[in-house]
């Protein structure tokens, strides 16, 4: 095992480790780690809500889920000789649930979970269609994940940090922070929000502390959107074997990574979509000097996918395209065709016996892949989801005899706003 340089005890909060890390992006948050350019080694991260989310058959903790508090994120790791304007490599090697605990009362001690969250407390993809709050438990057994809550489904987890990303310069700061705030400001009542601005209640920035932490609480951006460092972008296929070029604004790099997933389908469609859960990476590091220019790379990171996704060979797939479902059309708008497809797929799934809360949590969790298929072709784009049919105990394909009538089992929680 490679030398653990960010431990996390489970029987404790986030903010009694032996190493405290942060939930906000700032630059001044010190780094808890360093590290040389070749080395090899292991942080633990713990679930994004550092415990909140419980293993029971209730979505009340969905309901009321501290979102100030997240993302809980092990770093900021400075990486020796790192300097504005190099790329910072990074290699993933291994990732997975916590180890050697597969039983216990946090995510990823054997289980993790899937939420809804209410439209009134962040909502989602389709908040519209699924206002209220919803969970859906997850059991890991040799790889696989099965759910009482949404049962004939089985599937190899696809893990992956869900957050990584490098610390901001206080320009790139500045710009991220005057950029939201004048989206907010063209629809400042709108729920859910447009953005989320800074918040100082429960803001965590590592051992920042004094009249530092006082002016950083109300500077420091949210960690819930992906931005140029990277950050909570979500990509499912960015698992073992993956190797990202991370460009580097600020000293030592300072990398940070926490959020990881046991699975997911591609958008994340559910916001708390993936299947959530603490755990460990591997990490090798290594630097390109001067690489944001070199590679032209000014912003946002590249990166290259390993080869150790779960392999399916058989899909369904449904499409749509940008018109609403009143009719509206819109301008090759291929978040609204995302979402027609989804729906569609939805729809399609209650034919078998699945309530259309079960569909969308399968959709949000399972390794589906999202596509763009057409953004050309004026007015509509057209986006495409591709379902495994391997993860069902039924066949889900369409034939003469109608679809399967499959008992769904006790259903999933809610808990209504």
């Amino acid at each position: 095992m490679p030398k653990k340089v960010f431990p996390l005890d489970s029987s404790k909060k986030f903010t009694e480790q032996q190493i405290v890390g942060h939930n906000r992006w700032h630059p001044d948050v010190p780094a808890q780690v360093h590290v040389k350019p070749g080395d090899v080694f292991r942080v633990d991260c713990r679930e994004w809500f550092d415990g909140a989310i419980v293993n029971d058959d209730s979505a009340d903790d969905i309901l009321h889920a501290p979102l100030n508090n997240v993302h809980v994120l092990s770093g900021p790791i400075a990486v020796e000789g790192a300097q504005p304007g190099d790329l910072l490599i990074v290699d993933i090697l291994d990732v997975g649930p916590i180890p050697q605990e597969d039983s216990g009362p946090l995510a990823g001690q054997g289980w993790g979970y899937t939420g809804v969250f209410a439209k009134t407390n962040g909502g989602g993809f389709l908040t519209d269609h699924f206002p209220d709050a919803y969970k859906v438990i997850w059991d890991f057994r040799g790889g696989k994940a099965t759910s009482r809550h949404v049962p004939h489904v089985e599937f190899t987890g696809i893990v992956h940090p869900g957050l990584m990303g490098t610390a901001p310069s206080h320009d790139l700061l500045g710009k991220w922070n005057a950029r939201e705030q004048a989206l907010i400001d063209t629809d400042p009542q709108r729920v859910p929000p447009l953005a989320l601005p800074p918040q100082p209640e429960a803001a965590i920035l590592g051992s920042l502390t004094g009249d530092d932490f006082e002016r950083a609480r109300h500077e420091a951006a949210r960690t819930a959107p992906p931005r140029e460092n990277g950050g909570n972008q979500d990509i499912k296929n960015f698992t073992k074997g993956s190797r990202v070029f991370y460009p580097v604004f600020v000293d030592g790099a300072n990398l940070s990574m926490g959020d990881l997933h046991f699975s997911q389908g591609d958008g994340e469609i559910t916001f708390c979509g993936a299947i959530e859960m603490g755990g460990f990476i591997d990490l090798h590091v290594d630097l390109i000097k001067g690489g944001m220019q070199t590679y032209g790379v000014s912003e946002n990171a590249i990166f290259v996918p390993g080869n150790t996704d779960p392999q399916y060979s058989e899909w369904i797939a449904f499409s749509g395209t940008s018109v609403t479902l009143d009719g509206e059309q819109r301008y090759l708008d291929s978040h609204l065709s995302y979402q027609r497809a989804c729906l569609h797929a939805i729809d399609y799934l209650t034919t078998f016996g699945y309530s259309p809360i079960q569909a969308y949590m399968i959709l949000g969790a399972a390794p589906i892949e999202g596509r763009l298929s057409g953004v050309v072709d004026i007015p509509n784009s057209c986006s495409t989801v591709y379902l495994p049919t391997g993860i069902f105990d039924f066949d889900v394909k369409p034939g003469k005899d109608g679809p399967t009538t499959i008992d769904p089992g006790q259903g999933v929680p809610i808990a209504r706003a």
